[in-house]
């Protein structure tokens, strides 16, 4: 193994020693500790800490990096706390997620330190959403992400690389490849000679280094950074090294051939640099056990102040409070005047452009928003009066793009996520489900980000743009789910919805967009998140809807003057308005619940259940429900109709008021 110290002078090759010597040494501790059952589990990076502590050296101190679980030394030479740390591994209050997740999973805004989710994918994407925080903010810095040579098999690596290439954005994507994805050889993982290669594909720069040596990874690493932050735009780095342990202690190391072992051993990282530092003369070797002692003490030290540490009392106000970013709804709301005839895809488009307006750092991304205007044409003229920097075209790659409205919002900006339908959301569940949703509860951080999701049948577009799936989210702790059935409530719960700093599923009904109008606030008047609308005042029945529910039910009461319905527009369905269903169901004695979703498992399900379990005494009848059949949706437009739940809405009302 060569060295190259380049500028490098005597004592900046000592304080690189150091900060390899101690992930190691923790790491050598932390499996004592696991044979000792005092902590629960580890993945050890030994072998790899070149990578980490290498590429970390050479980034700026506010300049956002996202390890992985095997990137220790990420965390160590950020000069976080030992005793922060030893906390998150033992699962101790003081540590970054109060014992609510493991290892590195986490994040600190405080050290610029974005930790993964066990998927491993998806923080390429949230790394490309940082880097174009600092592009529109004009600020000259690099973004560095870590995957390993498993991952880049996964879709999100490819939809990464895509965006920042397609963009421009100054990100390194840094590829640890140790040979194995858990027990998977890479020649299992990919049929290419190198991974680098795969740059070419993309239009960007790919370098293959030694992963081991820690100067090579320090000097490729800075001459990037110094480039890049000049000259934006992202390059893929291919490091090569080997895991000398199980993919976690419990994996065992069986699968791998002894022959590697030993070869892999003589390209230790710490023994290396070790060596050309006595070589050199740069260290002495009576020095190399002080610094070893003075590391384990402090290591010794910190661990058991940790470990005798009260352990969590668990909380359940605690628990549920800390699902959500803590938000106060503006008590002082302005007039509603003047008020404007508008349509409900019109009151959309003008609650965007207000809060476009009134946030310079919002960003709304989608595919063909841009010039064209959006699929629906909602955006259209925003480029003109916005630019394109903000109103950002962007590839077909839902996950990565939600991914990078989630970078964005963790670097300091507010994200919009327009789905083309809602769909299509399918493609990027797991950054909603498990990045947006999660993430405020793990670490404490805010998630400012809004996905809009244009929803719903009756225009015969069949089963792939038609769907209801707002129960998807509903059962999503972390998110907050709003569906306007109104012109003035698109408007206002949008407005709502982008000034709230947690994540917004926002369900606007297609159908809705040109057939319906309304007087719309001209001003910013919000309509706050969980409050329901009583939409018509009734004795006989409450009918509990939202979307374009509410538009059947009305029709229905219209067609009926002779019963006295109470119809209950929900508008949010997470967090919904438990006490107006109540109070109304109270008065009347009789529920309906109402929805365009499939009967099984929609969200009206969990309206009856709370009817049932919390209004039961007050009740005339059985809580009833009335949704659509439990097939995929269809296109002809006479099979549309059957299958919607208005078609069974007559039959539903006469049963309940039968009864």
């Amino acid at each position: 193994m060569i060295f190259d110290r380049k500028s490098l002078n005597n004592e900046n090759l000592i304080f690189f020693y150091k900060k390899l010597l101690l992930p190691r040494l923790i790491e050598e501790k932390m499996l004592i500790l696991l044979r000792q059952g005092r902590i629960g589990k580890w993945f050890s990076g030994i072998g790899q800490e070149a990578i980490a502590v290498g590429s970390t050296l050479a980034m700026q101190n506010d300049e956002y990096i996202l390890p992985m679980h095997r990137n220790l030394g990420v965390f160590t030479t950020r000069d976080i706390p030992l005793s922060r740390l030893m906390a998150q591994w033992q699962g101790k209050p003081s540590g970054f997620t109060k014992g609510r997740d493991r290892s590195f999973h986490f994040g600190t805004q405080e050290y610029k330190i974005i930790g993964m989710i066990s998927h491993l994918g998806p923080q390429l994407a949230l790394a490309d959403g940082i880097a174009l925080a600092d592009v529109l903010a004009e600020r000259k810095r690099s973004t560095l992400v870590f995957t390993g040579e498993g991952a880049t098999s996964e879709g999100d690596f490819h939809e990464a690389l895509n965006i920042a290439s397609v963009w421009k954005l100054p990100v390194i994507f840094l590829i640890e490849n140790n040979g194995y994805g858990l027990s998977t050889p890479v020649n299992e993982q990919y049929n290419c000679l190198k991974l680098v290669d795969k740059a070419v594909g993309y239009g960007i720069e790919g370098r293959r280094i030694d992963g081991n040596n820690i100067l090579e990874v320090y000097h490729t690493i800075k001459e990037i950074n110094e480039s890049i932050r000049e000259n934006p735009r992202p390059v893929l780095l291919e490091c090569m090294t080997f895991r000398m342990r199980g993919h976690e202690e419990a994996s065992g190391t069986k699968y791998v051939p002894q022959n590697l072992f030993e070869w892999w051993a003589g390209k230790d990282p710490v023994a290396n640099f070790e060596k050309y530092l006595l070589d050199e003369g740069v260290i002495r070797p009576e020095w190399i056990p002080v610094f070893k002692k003075e590391i384990t003490t402090l290591i010794e030290t910190e661990f058991e102040k940790v470990y005798n540490e009260v352990d969590i009392i668990p909380d359940i106000a605690t628990e549920v409070r800390d699902m959500y970013q803590p938000y106060q709804f503006p008590v002082s709301q302005p007039a509603a005047i003047p008020a404007t005839h508008k349509r409900y895809i019109d009151a959309i488009s003008d609650g965007l452009r207000q809060a476009m307006r009134k946030h310079p750092n919002l960003v709304i991304m989608g595919q063909d928003i841009a010039e064209y205007g959006g699929a629906f044409k909602i955006t259209q003229g925003f480029v003109e009066e916005f630019g394109k920097p903000r109103v950002r075209n962007t590839p077909i790659c839902e996950s990565g793009i939600v991914g990078a409205g989630m970078g964005l919002a963790l670097n300091g900006y507010k994200a919009i996520v327009e789905m083309q339908f809602a769909d299509f959301v399918t493609c990027g569940f797991n950054q909603i489900i498990n990045n947006l949703a999660k993430t405020h509860y793990r670490w404490a951080q805010a998630v400012d980000v809004v996905v809009r999701m244009p929803t719903g049948a009756g225009t015969g577009a069949g089963p792939f743009h038609s769907q209801s799936n707002e129960a998807w989210f509903t059962k999503t702790p972390g998110l907050k789910v709003v569906y306007p059935a109104f012109p003035a409530d698109a408007k206002g719960l949008l407005l709502a919805a982008i000034d709230d700093p947690n994540p917004v599923i926002y369900f606007e009904h297609k159908y809705l967009y040109r057939s319906i109008s309304g007087d719309v606030p001209d001003n910013d008047v919000l309509i706050e998140i969980g409050k329901a609308n009583i939409v018509k005042q009734g004795t006989q029945a409450s009918i509990i809807t939202f979307g374009l529910g509410v538009h059947w039910a009305l029709e229905y009461a219209e067609k009926h003057p002779e019963l006295s319905l109470e119809i209950i527009d929900l508008r949010s369905l997470l967090p919904w308005d438990h006490e107006a269903v109540e109070e109304s169901v109270k008065k009347t004695g009789r529920a309906l619940v109402l929805h365009e979703d499939t009967l099984t498992s929609g969200f009206g399900a969990e309206i009856a259940a709370h009817i049932a379990e919390h209004c039961f005494k007050y009740l005339d009848a059985p809580v009833m429900r009335c949704g659509s059949l439990d097939t995929a949706i269809p296109m002809n437009k006479a099979l549309e109709d059957q299958f919607l739940a208005k078609a069974r809405l007559d039959e539903t009302v006469e049963k309940l008021l039968a009864y």
